[in-house]
């Protein structure tokens, strides 16, 4: 173990030791574990307190990877990625599930009101990832704006949702593969009864499939930008071949019945479907291996986002004109409806189509989820061995070969529709805070927002999040009703507007900013607060209880290993630079402290 330029940050090569997991001080010995437990308290009011800088994210915590990715992509790369990680599971499977279940043939607005929301969050993500141009995505976003902890607990659910992403889809791929090998969906799945019906449909194929990205995923990533675009234009293909063949055997009669379950069927919907938006996220974390962020990560963001809402309404239409809502398959309903249609052949393709889109999809989610372990990693809150970049191919071998294997377990065992409605409420929780970081990062400025503006920031903040939950909570508790909402929307208008009339900008973008602050990050809060309200219970208890376990993890280990980091990195650059501060300890409360 070295260190580099005198800097004090630790160069590690890849190795198994335990000082490669827990190099901390805090776990040196029995006694000063014991020590740090007995010392929880004030290092978690300390790390509370903490919120990390720009240039620490970009220069002091990326140097801890030893080795740096290569910056090889272009906005062309960004926008086929995009395509590539949305354009897969969502559409070839849960467009059947939610038709069939939740909204009829009015799944087409579903679509609508969840690629609002995901249009929404893709505008606040752009202005983060241009000048905060990091591996760590939203994590590292969250990290400089709410602090140490958020940042963390929305990293459990990050890591969360790309696991979870990529288990759903692994499994969908072992769907269509049956289809295309002409056997039922479940086929090729092993039935162990004594398990369970939500967990005893086992998958070695999703295991395969995993494996296969993963070697891909490692061992380059400009060549698996080239993989994904290539992949992704036979993709597009075969989808404009489903809406045009599609079309031909539509029977609008299959429309007579739009929304046979209403408005609450709609956004329960658009809810679970929020699932077939997720991954544009993981285009945010090559923004450090992009060549020209400014310029690149808002075209590749917005112009995929763009294309992929449009197929997806196109795409929901064209099925439940072919087929009525009552008949859609759950598993393969595109190669179903077709083969129902009387183009018994036209399944093939729409199932090749389909493996293709699911593969494009998993490659892009393993690239992403691994770049956010590894920025993770970089703060020691994972075991530092996580952040390790290989010399040879400029990628994190270890998080991808971690995360894979996650990934891959949990397609063994879990279906489809335990994994949508658990993916959701990950993805509405993170983007949502997001939103609220983008606002703090427009308003809140320690040393330039006087004390009277951050106090009237957090009341207009509160104000706009109190809302929304109560909108939330209203749309679950009840089916009728409107005087509620006649209450809630001035509310949030009243807090939104009020950000407007008496809270000055404390920070301008420097290079590209979202439009219309603060009504579209506001919208983005509203919005997906509001849909955390269509997921049912359940799904809401096992949020709970990984949120529980994350919390445990972090007292016991992350909690010590970040503070351990932080305090060696302020001794070191007191040395080199006469207490220059890395980080700023200030949160809203305007308290002070020196971390990383």
């Amino acid at each position: 173990m070295e260190e580099a330029g005198g800097t004090g940050i630790r160069r590690r090569s890849c190795t198994c030791s335990k000082d490669d997991f827990l190099p901390e001080e805090s776990f040196k010995s029995f006694q000063n574990y014991a020590r740090a437990l007995k010392e929880t308290p004030k290092r978690l009011a300390d790390r509370l307190m903490t919120r990390s800088l720009d240039t620490t994210e970009l220069h002091e915590i990326k140097a801890r990877s030893e080795h740096e990715m290569k910056k090889s992509l272009t906005w062309w790369d960004l926008m086929w990625f995009g395509i590539g990680a949305v354009v897969g599971s969502g559409i070839f499977v849960l467009t059947g599930l939610e038709s069939r279940q939740h909204a009829g043939p009015a799944v087409v607005l579903s679509y609508v009101v969840s690629g609002i929301s995901a249009m929404l969050s893709v505008f606040c993500y752009t202005e983060f990832a241009v000048e905060i141009p990091v591996a760590g995505g939203s994590f590292a976003y969250l990290r400089v704006e709410l602090g140490d902890f958020v940042a963390f607990i929305a990293a459990g659910n990050i890591l969360l949702e790309y696991v979870v992403g990529g288990a759903a889809v692994s499994r969908t791929w072992t769907s269509y593969f049956a289809t295309l090998c002409n056997r039922d969906p479940e086929a090729f799945r092993i039935i162990v009864p004594s398990m369970g019906e939500n967990y005893g449909h086992l998958d070695p194929i999703a295991v395969l499939v995993c494996a296969i990205i993963c070697i891909l995923a490692v061992l380059s990533t400009k060549g698996s930008s080239r993989f994904n675009y290539v992949a992704s234009i036979i993709h597009m293909f075969v989808i404009l071949f489903i809406i045009v063949a599609g079309f031909t055997k539509a029977d609008p009669s299959n429309y007579s019945d739009f929304a046979p379950f209403g408005a609450h069927g709609v956004f329960k919907a658009a809810a679970v479907l929020f699932f077939a938006y997720v991954g544009f996220d993981a285009v945010s974390t090559m923004a450090e291996e992009t060549k020209n962020p400014a310029r690149d990560i808002p075209i590749g963001l917005v112009g995929s986002m763009a294309v992929t809402t449009a197929l997806y309404c196109v795409l929901s239409v064209v099925l439940c004109m072919m087929q009525n809502y009552k008949e859609v398959d759950i598993n393969a309903p595109y190669s179903v409806a077709f083969s129902a249609a009387g183009l018994d052949w036209a399944k093939y393709i729409v199932a090749a189509g389909a493996l293709k889109g699911m593969t494009t999809v998993l490659l892009v989610a393993a690239v992403g989820q691994a770049r956010y372990l590894t920025h993770i990693a970089r703060t020691h809150m994972m075991p530092p061995w996580f952040a390790h970049v290989s010399p040879k191919t400029g990628t994190p071998v270890n998080a991808t070969v971690f995360m894979l294997s996650a990934t891959a377990f949990i397609g063994f065992f879990t279906k489809l529709d335990i994994l949508a409605n658990l993916l959701s409420i990950s993805t509405l929780f993170i983007f949502m805070l997001v939103a609220v970081a983008l606002l703090v990062r427009r308003y809140y400025v320690a040393g330039v927002t006087s004390s009277a503006d951050r106090n009237k920031f957090l009341i207009c903040l509160l104000l706009i999040l109190g809302s929304s939950i109560a909108a939330a909570i209203c749309w679950a508790a009840t089916e009728t009703g409107w005087i509620g909402y006649c209450i809630i929307l001035p509310i949030w208008l009243l807090g939104t507007l009020g950000l407007v009339l008496v809270v000055p900008q404390a920070r301008q973008p420097k290079l590209w900013g979202v439009p219309l602050v603060p009504w579209l990050p506001s919208a983005s809060i509203a919005i997906n607060i509001f849909l955390l309200g269509s997921i049912d219970k359940a799904s809401f208890e096992r949020f709970a209880i990984w949120t529980a376990f994350l919390l445990i993890y972090y007292l016991l280990f992350g909690l010590h290993a970040s503070y351990d980091t932080a305090k060696e990195m302020e001794e070191n650059k007191s040395v080199v630079d006469g207490c220059k501060k890395v980080e700023e300890g200030t949160a809203l409360t305007g308290s002070s402290s020196i971390q990383t």
